[in-house]
């Protein structure tokens, strides 16, 4: 019997059944994520967001497959052929793949061979030789030549009667599970490159003569290798085995399966052929589909994950804070714009140089960065990382060299989506004076100042820290990435009073439409003295309260609880806590040594249990805590500027600027960033990249080589290796876990050709887009 969907969904989280059913009820009534992990403790047992999105994604699933489970057991009654052992397998039917499989025989379908055969009459042929082996197929057959319906001989009876026997074997739900098992865990992905393709598709190089089993392929490598098909530079052929012996064990097993065993009766051999014609007519077919999508699935999902844990380390990278900052845009013909925005964000001058070619005015350009620099007291310069960024990141050291006394300090910023900001409605709004091509510079200098906060302003898919995202599914990307966006503004908090259309937009509880409300009510009736006069703005219920209110923040209002993580329907939870500690909020607030000295279990009530009140007792010591990190920068080697500065064996200080599952790329201030592959990342095996490092980590490195013509350097992150001339012998480099791939002969390329590099579209996103894997 079908486990139901909160029973099932409990036992894959580890987690009671009533914390998923109540998890499940606040989902179908409009709460989200954010808002029942963190005021929800108690009807979820403490669930969290991670846990929440997870459940979410599979209760989506799960009733989806109960949807199929209905339509499917309606359309087998409806023909009559839905049996009490049929409806039970049914039932039991636990992922989507197996429903289909059982479906299959009964799904409507074109007129097949088969079907043709049985209406001639020649399914009792078929069942005769196929359960009495020792009849002769021939002198069977004689009985059932019949020209009038087109059999007009032996041959056209056994071919009618293999075709039957042919569509039974393919479509047994049973054996086609097995089989599709096993060609996972035992087959191979092959690759080889197309004829005369060799040049023209030099970036799959690595992929000309591939394989490797499905189990074990990365997510990058199915991308790269279908991403080299669709381009017809490779073919691709999915093995059921590497050898004869494993392929006839397939065929083995289906025989088996049917009870059909050579035993020198007349019919086996016969018997035999049919089964050797199922498995390379159609189910072969069917399970290379299959697998196919599976691998696409498989490393769809992964990629979506690296994305997303990419694009959350993004968001809650450390701000830079209350700082004045000269954000440049770079560019050659048209020039480096140039932003200054003061501590809060405001624009307070912009300008346009040409220190590049066409021009080549350096000097000029110098001088007029000098200028606002001094004029604005210029803490920090952001440097777009896109074309001519490396040039104008030496513009910048110039400057800072020429005024010591300012201690001014320059940070190469992403500028992905930048452009797509500097266009959109919103930023015409928001900088209606401002051409569209200085937009980009102020979007690159308040990315500094607090990332999350400008970078909700551009949707997630053109932040550029994915890989092979233009190969995936829009709506699952944009699911994933909407998800990151919401629980990040969400766990950092949002002023009132300050934050954007945008940013209001991905609180709890907000939409679009309501977050323009907002904006609209403050700027005629000027700042909120406090949240429960959010109520007053067009269209924002008690239900939308509710969600939003313990996520915003009014520094400086009326109750100063405000400005606090503590939800408004808490508050008498603090009033009790305040009579016991006799004294007012301003006693309370920030008191460790009072706040420590108090029991949760003192003050929880049937509505506000322990964990709720824990939670009102840390924000009470430090309220509106902000969870990102504290702001830092990497100090680059003095001398070390350019690539060919880099010598092996080098200890650098970098910044990492992005991650993928293969590895990170790190800034060490040569205008090129370096890979520290997987396998260089830590002295323990680590299955994953981000176990050991993040976007913005600042980080140190060791060099290992530097390729100046392609533009390489390869790092290692374990500081006591030696360099690989140095190594003792025996002692081959330590390399990941992950299955290797392998070529006809020998081993295959464990960097994978990947170029390295910075650009609009981040580190990656340049590595990939030179090797031509990007869109």
């Amino acid at each position: 019997m079908a486990i139901a969907i909160d029973q099932r969904i409990a036992n894959e989280l580890s987690v009671a059944p009533t914390s998923v059913k109540a998890a499940v009820t606040l989902l179908d009534e409009g709460s989200t994520v954010p808002f029942i992990a963190r005021y929800r403790k108690e009807a979820t047992g403490g669930l969290t967001d991670e846990q929440l999105r997870t459940l979410e994604e599979r209760l989506a699933y799960l009733r989806d497959l109960e949807d199929r489970r209905k339509t499917i057991l309606e359309s087998v009654s409806e023909q009559g052929k839905l049996t009490d052992e049929l409806a039970a397998q049914i039932q039991d039917a636990d992922t989507k793949a197996r429903l289909e499989d059982l479906y299959l025989p009964y799904k409507p379908k074109r007129r097949t061979k088969a079907q043709i055969a049985r209406e001639a009459g020649l399914e009792p042929l078929a069942d005769a030789l196929w359960h009495d082996p020792t009849l002769d197929p021939e002198q069977t057959a004689a009985g059932y030549v019949n020209p009038e319906v087109d059999i007009n001989d032996l041959t056209s009876a056994l071919n009618g009667a293999r075709a039957i026997l042919t569509e039974r074997f393919s479509e047994d739900a049973d054996v086609i599970g097995q089989l599709r098992e096993r060609m996972w865990s035992r087959g191979r992905l092959v690759s080889t490159v197309r004829d005369g393709k060799e040049a023209d598709g030099k970036k799959f190089s690595d992929y000309f003569d591939f394989a490797q089993g499905f189990d074990k392929l990365p997510s990058h490598r199915v991308l790269a290798m279908l991403r080299g098909e669709k381009e017809e530079v490779l073919s691709l052929t999915l093995e059921p085995g590497e050898t004869e012996e494993d392929v006839a064990a397939y065929e083995a097993i289906i025989a088996s399966h049917f009870g059909i065993h050579d035993q020198g009766r007349a019919a086996d051999k016969w018997l035999a052929k049919c089964v050797s014609w199922a498995w390379k007519t159609r189910i072969i077919v069917k399970l290379g589909v299959d697998v196919r999508m599976r691998l696409w699935n498989k490393a769809e999902d992964e990629a979506v994950a690296v994305f997303a844990g990419n694009l959350r380390d993004l968001l809650l990278a450390a701000p830079a804070g209350q700082h004045v900052v000269m954000g440049l845009d770079p560019a050659y013909r048209t020039g480096v714009k140039v932003a200054v925005v003061d501590a809060t964000g405001k624009v307070v001058d912009t300008a346009a140089v040409f220190p590049h070619q066409p021009q080549n005015q350096w000097d000029k350009a110098l001088a007029t960065l000098a200028t606002l620099a001094q004029k604005h007291d210029v803490d920090l310069i952001a440097i777009g990382n896109g074309t001519a960024s490396r040039e104008t990141d030496k513009l910048a050291a110039e400057l800072v060299k020429a005024l010591p006394a300012a201690k001014l300090k320059k940070i190469m910023i992403s500028e992905a989506g930048a452009s797509v900001y500097s266009a959109s409605a919103y930023a015409s709004r928001e900088l209606p004076s401002l051409d569209v091509s200085l937009r980009g510079a102020v979007s690159i200098a308040r990315r500094l100042q607090d990332p999350l906060a400008e970078l909700v302003k551009i949707d997630p898919k053109h932040i550029g820290v994915g890989q092979y995202q233009h190969d995936l599914t829009d709506a699952k990307l944009t699911r994933s990435l909407d998800a990151v966006v919401e629980d990040c503004v969400n766990a950092v908090g949002v002023d009132l009073n300050t934050a954007s259309v945008p940013l209001l937009a991905r609180v709890s509880g907000i939409s679009e439409s309501i977050a323009g409300n907002i904006v609209a009510w403050r700027d005629e009736n000027g700042k909120f003295p406090d949240r429960k006069t959010l109520l007053k703005v067009p269209r924002l219920g008690p239900k939308a309260f509710e969600q939003a209110a313990g996520f915003l923040r009014v520094p400086q209002g009326t109750n100063p609880l405000d400005t606090s993580a503590v939800h408004p329907e808490a508050y008498p939870v603090v009033e009790r806590i305040l009579a016991a500690t006799g004294g007012g909020i301003e006693t309370v607030i920030g008191n460790s040594a009072k706040l420590q000295s108090l029991k949760p279990a003192d003050f929880a009530d049937e509505t506000f249990g322990v964990p709720t009140v824990s939670d009102i007792l840390l924000e009470l010591d430090k309220p509106g805590r902000d969870p990102r990190p504290e702001f830092t920068t990497a100090s680059f080697a003095d001398g070390v500027e350019k690539m060919s500065d880099l010598k092996p064996g080098m200890i650098l200080e970098g910044v990492v600027t992005n991650v993928a599952a293969f590895g990170a790329f790190v800034d060490v201030g040569v205008h090129q960033d370096g890979l520290v592959h997987i396998s260089a990342m830590a002295n323990t095996f680590i299955s994953d990249p981000r176990q050991v490092a993040k976007p913005g980590d600042v980080v140190k490195v060791k060099v290992q080589s530097v390729e100046l013509e392609r533009k390489r350097i390869s790092l290692t992150m374990r500081l006591d290796e030696p360099e690989p001339d140095q190594r003792p012998a025996g002692k081959p480099q330590q390399r990941s876990r992950e299955g290797q791939p392998q070529r006809r002969q020998g081993r295959g390329n464990p960097n994978d050709g990947r170029q390295r590099g910075s650009s609009s579209g981040g580190a990656m996103a340049e590595a990939l887009r030179r090797a031509g894997l990007t869109d």
